[in-house]
């Protein structure tokens, strides 16, 4: 019998995903275990292989389409089951559409159930448009294009786009709604004097940059998180909300947002506590290039226990950073700038950080995060302490 392939588990909890890109087409042959398919589902692409051998007889989701674990992907037929495949192959059916019109002007709809289900989730009424299709069917070209004829292209203030919300846009902004609508999100600043740091990563990143590695202060910011979160670890924990308790964490997984074309991704330095400087530079260059050329897999950007995130790459000094659910705590490290600052007695020129930190006020109060915070500068003010108190 022909075998219909239907999206497997994934893992992870995950339940649905879009489909950003197929291999394959209705024809092809395929072995078992190629990769047919690439679906977009929490952040990263995950290659979907075949189960079996044999040839596809058909394609049953589009690119684009939001597939749900479970639902058939594409039916594929071994040698000698094609004919009879052939024949169980769904063609577009006749819809009738009665109720308010006399039964002499039943409208016949030709459609797949493919193009119902886009119609639908259009809002566009199916019976209204015109197909091109064969025999008159009515394609997905149709619908979409009903959908946009339907839309104007102005509000009332002026000419306005509709710009669809999906892919890894759609994930972040779900994300996002979930830390937002679950998280007291409290957010507290401060500044560092990073200039001894700035002067120690001048005179060793060429040495270091002959070597392959690009050092960047990232590793220094995760090195002093990780000493700030041992000495107050209720900044390292999550919530677990159905049983009411606060789960403290004793491992150090530091999550690193990385910005690329299609949105932010945050890869996951896990035991960040065991690397060194060298180590942790090269494992953030790795993951970023994965990120960027969305080759990143799932469990790379899972399991953080904090995450810090670089706003300051773009010229951002403040902000308020959205907690990185479910962690309860995010630094925003923003633009490196030289001010007068006030150093022994006498005004100087320094290198000033300023710094972020947006804490769940479910798990800590302000008190515990400012202690949190000030261990944070003292470490980057004074990158020896980095050294003497741990790797």
């Amino acid at each position: 019998m022909p075998f219909d392939f239907i999206l497997p588990d994934l893992g992870e909890g995950i339940t649905e995903g879009e489909i950003r890109k197929w291999v394959v087409k209705a024809g092809d042959a395929v072995e078992e275990h190629q990769t047919v398919l690439e679906i977009e589902t929490d952040k990263a692409i995950v290659e979907v292989p075949s189960p079996r051998k044999g040839r596809i007889v058909k394609i049953n989701k589009q690119e684009g389409e939001i597939v749900k674990v479970g639902e058939v992907l594409m039916t594929v037929a071994e040698e000698g089951e094609e004919a009879a495949a052939k024949q169980a192959e769904e063609r577009p059916k006749s819809v009738s559409v009665v109720g308010s019109l006399p039964e002499e002007e039943t409208i016949e709809v030709l459609a797949t159930p493919a193009v119902r289900a886009l119609a639908k989730e259009m809002a566009v009424a199916i019976e209204t448009v015109r197909g091109t299709g064969p025999a008159g069917s009515i394609t997905r070209d149709d619908v979409t294009r009903a959908s946009q004829a339907a839309r104007p292209a102005e509000d009332q203030f002026g000419p306005s786009e509709r710009v669809a919300m999906k892919g890894l846009r759609r994930t972040i902004a779900r994300n996002l709604m979930v830390s937002q609508n679950t998280t007291v999100s409290v957010t507290g600043m401060d500044e560092a004097d990073i200039t001894e740091l700035w002067d120690l990563r001048e005179r060793e990143k060429k040495g270091i940059m002959d070597r392959g590695i690009h050092l960047t202060f990232m590793p220094f910011f995760i090195k002093a998180v990780y000493h700030a979160l041992a000495e107050h670890p209720m900044l390292n924990a999550a919530v677990d909300e159905a049983r009411e308790e606060i789960v403290v964490k004793k491992y150090f997984n530091i999550a690193v947002a990385v910005d690329t074309p299609d949105g932010l991704m945050v890869p996951v330095i896990k035991g960040a506590e065991k690397k060194s400087i060298l180590e942790l530079a090269t494992e953030i260059q790795e993951l970023s290039v994965k990120a960027r050329e969305r080759k990143i897999k799932i469990e790379e950007m899972r399991g953080s226990s904090f995450t810090i995130t670089n706003y300051g790459h773009f010229g951002t000094t403040f902000a308020t950073p959205v907690i990185n659910y479910p962690d309860v705590a995010i630094l925003g490290t923003g633009r490196i700038t030289e001010k007068p600052w006030v150093k022994n007695g006498q005004i100087v020129i320094r290198k000033i950080l300023p710094l972020s930190l947006t804490f769940d006020h479910r798990v800590t109060d302000g008190v515990e995060a400012s202690r949190f915070m000030t261990k944070v500068v003292n470490y980057l003010e004074d990158p020896a302490l980095l050294f003497i108190e741990g790797a």
